[in-house]
């Protein structure tokens, strides 16, 4: 459900004093997110509980809400952490193809969803449905080997984007 639909709580979320991105802490963050990396505008993240492996989210790091309030310099450097994030996400998951999505209906601070594809997942003919989140996407270690691999990844390609890689 969009979050607009509520205007006083939507009016809270606009502003970084009431974004729960904002103002979450390690009390408040869902006990199955984990932090991959602390890239130069962003955060990568992923969540154990999805509806598709590999599901990553880069969450900006200043409260912007849409792409056209970020300075020309912020839009570059995030989408050059779109692109480590996709680089990695890509040699870790061995994906056919990757979805970006940026939404923010339910909580209005900028992030992109990254979907690894394959053939044969479980949306192939249709599109993602994030809703059905299931707590078994992950057999037992998988997820935190899919989290250690993809922090690997991601510091060999920062590191390939800092020198203009």
């Amino acid at each position: 459900m969009s979050s607009w639909t509520d205007p006083e709580k939507w009016m809270q979320y606009l502003s970084r004093e009431g974004c729960p991105v904002c103002n979450q802490t390690a009390e408040t963050r869902p006990p199955t997110e984990r932090t991959i990396a602390d890239l130069s505008v962003s955060r990568l993240v992923a969540d154990r509980n999805t509806c598709l492996k590999g599901h990553c989210c880069l969450v900006l790091k200043p409260h912007v809400i849409e792409l056209y309030e970020l300075s020309q310099d912020e839009a570059i450097a995030f989408m050059r952490d779109a692109k480590v994030a996709s680089l990695a996400l890509e040699k870790v998951t061995g994906a056919i193809k990757l979805n970006y999505e940026i939404h923010g209906n339910t909580i209005p601070h900028m992030h992109m969803h990254l979907w690894p594809r394959q053939i044969g997942d479980r949306f192939e003919s249709s599109p993602i449905d994030w809703r059905t989140n299931t707590p078994n996407t992950y057999e037992d270690g998988e997820f935190e080997d899919f989290i250690e691999a993809m922090r690997k990844a991601s510091r060999e390609f920062e590191r390939g984007a800092a020198a203009g890689g």
